[in-house]
């Protein structure tokens, strides 16, 4: 077992590297929902197609970052961290040369495996090298702002290349910057790991993967909904099964299953994300379809929603302490509750003065929660399982973003799209968050 810590200054610099490990990653979710569009056009794809575009990436994310999480905790986090980059560069840099949609849905499922190393590996050494758990909860808001950093910088920056050089450069932007989180790492991030006789769960992966897979499926192919809500609850029965035979060596422990605190965190990141992830992935689309705005427009237009991100959101680590995560946690998925709902009293969108209150109270909301929600489940183990817990919140965040990708895109689309649908697809998803905001009430008394 070793632990990993350092000098004030040393841990600034950590902490910047980090962060933006964590940049390239959501810079990339968030230009691509603002791509779809463009790349529909360029590639002749049609609405399921664009679905798994973003939920390609989602899904393969969602699937391995107990593994990711396990693999950083076993080898090292600073050693997966870096292979997570140099697998994200490649994802990226294949999607910004893919010649047709099959080859760029590929190249997203590769990046998302790039994703599921980084970003547990990150949070977990950010549990391991700030001991204090209030020092620990500023860097843990500082690492969550930037989930709101890459909401400002993607969409207006991505906005802006895909007029100018294409959808194409959008992925391509991000392989300088993740080569230079690739070389920079081994050289000013101590390692850290924690075996205990552990290894890999190569049962766990393989029924989890299947019951995630069959999820998505499920909720973008309407014709194979009840056979693949088959195969999810079966291969959710066969990996309780193994990990129950796997005990203390399971991918996920069932005492972690049973650690209430720990799933009331999964459980609120699954509803937020649900809400949020088809939210951006509608919003920009119809804008873009009904030539409301065009790429940079729509960029800008979702500037209110991720400055308030910004401004708010290093400030949830300290008020956490102060006021409580559970009282955080219940308002910022109110406040994301009454945002998605502002946003389905439009067409689609449309007055933009009427989105952009719905859209700036989604972003105050997601402010207040995301740095509790993180906090709470790291805090919730021992640090021996950092790793896992922070898999475990990340794969319930990417869960919520594949069926929220997919569940609300088949809502619009069988609703009749920009009218009805849009409208159908934006109260179901505040009603989703509103069960959020319930459950942190409850379970975090």
């Amino acid at each position: 077992m070793s632990h990993a810590f350092a000098a004030p200054t040393d841990r600034r610099t950590i902490l910047f590297i980090l962060c933006l490990a964590v940049l390239i990653a959501q810079v990339d979710t968030s230009v691509v929902n603002l791509a779809v569009h463009a790349i529909g056009v360029g590639l002749h794809a049609p609405l399921p197609a664009l679905q798994w575009v973003v939920d390609g990436y989602n899904l393969s994310y969602a699937a391995l970052l107990m593994t990711g999480g396990t693999l950083a905790d076993l080898l090292g986090r600073r050693r997966v961290l870096q292979a997570g980059a140099a697998v994200f560069v490649l994802g990226s840099l294949l999607a910004g040369l893919a010649p047709n949609v099959a080859a760029l849905i590929a190249a997203r499922v590769l990046a998302g495996i790039g994703a599921a190393l980084l970003l547990p590996a990150s949070l977990a050494l950010i549990r391991v090298i700030w001991a204090d758990p209030h020092e620990r909860a500023h860097a843990i808001g500082v690492w969550a702002g930037t989930n709101g950093a890459a909401l400002a910088i993607g969409p207006t920056l991505g906005g802006w290349l895909i007029q100018t050089a294409g959808w194409r450069s959008v992925f391509l932007l991000i392989v300088p910057i993740g080569v230079a989180v690739w070389l920079w790492v081994p050289h000013a991030i101590p390692e850290s790991r924690d075996v205990r006789g552990r290894g890999v769960d190569l049962p766990g992966q393989l029924f989890g993967g299947l019951f995630l897979a069959a999820l998505a499926v499920a909720a973008i192919a309407h014709r194979l909904l009840w056979p693949a809500a088959g195969v999810a609850l079966l291969a959710a029965l066969l990996f309780v099964r193994a990990e129950r035979r796997a005990g203390t060596g399971a991918m996920i422990p069932l005492p972690l299953l049973r650690n209430a605190r720990l799933a009331v965190a999964n459980g609120v990141a699954m509803a937020m994300t649900f809400g949020m992830y088809g939210v951006l992935f509608l919003l920009p689309l119809n804008w873009l379809r009904g030539g409301v705005l065009d790429a940079t427009g729509a960029g800008l237009a979702l500037l209110p929603m991720s400055l308030a991100f910004v401004a708010l959101s290093h400030r949830s680590g300290p008020w956490s302490v102060r006021f409580g995560a559970r009282r955080l946690m219940a308002g910022g998925m109110t406040l994301i509750a009454a945002g998605i709902a502002v946003l389905a009293t439009t067409q689609a969108g449309s007055p933009l003065w009427r989105a952009e209150p719905g859209l700036f109270l989604t972003g105050i909301g997601m402010a207040l929660n995301t740095g509790p929600v993180l906090a709470t489940a790291v805090s919730a183990v021992e640090p021996a399982r950092a790793g896992t817990a922070s898999a475990m919140v990340n794969t319930a965040r990417m869960i919520g973003a594949t069926l929220g990708v997919g569940v609300l895109g088949s809502v619009f689309a069988s609703g009749g799209g920009a009218g009805a649908g849009f409208r159908a697809a934006m109260v179901l998803a505040a009603g989703v968050v509103v069960l959020g905001a319930a459950l942190a009430v409850v379970g975090l008394r």
